[in-house]
């Protein structure tokens, strides 16, 4: 890992994907950092939110995919924070276009402007023994970003959760709220490493502050397994709801069954298929390597849900 002696604040950050999770729990501390930032994003209720929430930065709605006036925004950076991605959805197109295709053009822009270090938000997915679009296209994502000749910090990060959570976690806590029952799919033995956004955007932040390179496998550090997690969530919000467990086959068909009506859906058959693979990602000692304190995993779920300010903003789909 090379280091930077610059380790202050005052850089020029272009993040991309910036109303999403991470971007949305990054940004706060690269201010707090004293850092300048150019936010983009092609979600427009999203990206309007982002704007609402920050009027002191520049925020841009473009899709990255497509070459566009957002390019010139990447002249004079110091760091550009490559975090956009598909996630979900049940078509190729998306995933290609803002996994590969949005990453090729961030590159060029990066290359033509002259940028001297790239962060890029990878997955824990790129070791995951599960096969679908989302690991095919940020596996893809991730070798194009390290073979590009910018000094460069790849993280891998796993199952995420924090403020402004759409899907994973955040939709399964909205969920507790309508439901007098939440299905777990067969036992809910499913090993899981959540990691909580705060301490990865702080982790972020140390990167782009000391310039930082190398590749990092950032996993949770507290394993848990599903089921335990759901009912960690529900006695912290304090739900009625009631865990009843569904076999496996039941529940991938009514995913299969919604996924007919909504073109996006939040879980997936693929997601479930990968939520019952036994694997379990490496766990570094991110906290010394990086300088940030990991926030317990009650305390997490706490500041999640219950903070007063963020706890309670869903972003769309």
């Amino acid at each position: 890992m090379a280091v930077d002696d610059r380790s202050t604040g005052d850089k020029s950050v272009v993040v991309t994907g910036a109303a999403g999770l991470v971007g949305q729990n990054l940004i706060p501390r690269l201010k707090a950092a004293g850092h300048r930032v150019v936010a983009i994003d092609k979600h427009p209720t999203n990206t309007a939110m982002l704007r609402e929430l920050h009027p002191d930065i520049t925020v841009i709605e473009a899709n990255l995919a497509t070459p566009g006036d957002w390019q010139a925004a990447f002249a004079g950076a110091d760091c550009v924070v490559l975090n956009q991605a598909q996630i979900g959805g049940l078509e190729r197109g998306p995933f290609v276009a803002n996994n590969v295709t949005a990453t090729e053009l961030i590159l060029g822009a990066v290359t033509r402007h002259g940028v001297p270090h790239i962060v890029h938000i990878s997955s824990s997915v790129v070791n995951s023994q599960a096969d679908d679009l989302y690991v095919e296209t940020k596996t893809a994502q991730e070798l194009i970003v390290a073979a590009h000749p910018t000094p460069h910090l790849i993280l891998r990060p796993t199952l995420m959760f924090g403020w402004f959570d759409r899907k994973h976690l955040g939709w399964l806590r909205r969920f507790m709220d309508r439901a007098p029952v939440f299905p777990v799919p067969g036992n809910g033995r499913y090993r899981r490493q959540p990691l909580y956004a705060g301490d990865f955007a702080a982790i972020i932040a140390a990167g782009v502050a000391r310039s930082l390179t190398g590749t990092f496998d950032i996993s949770g550090r507290t394993e848990v397994d599903y089921v335990e997690l759901i009912d960690m969530i529900r006695r912290t919000v304090g739900a009625r709801t009631r865990i009843v467990h569904i076999p496996f086959g039941l529940f991938w068909a009514l995913l299969w069954v919604y996924a007919r009506f909504d073109r996006d859906p939040p879980f997936t058959t693929h997601q479930l298929e990968a939520l019952v693979i036994p694997e379990v990602f490496p766990i570094i000692d991110w906290p010394t390597i990086f300088g940030v304190a990991e926030t317990p995993l009650d305390d997490a779920l706490a500041q999640t849900f219950l903070d007063p300010r963020y706890g309670r903003i869903v972003l769309d789909f």
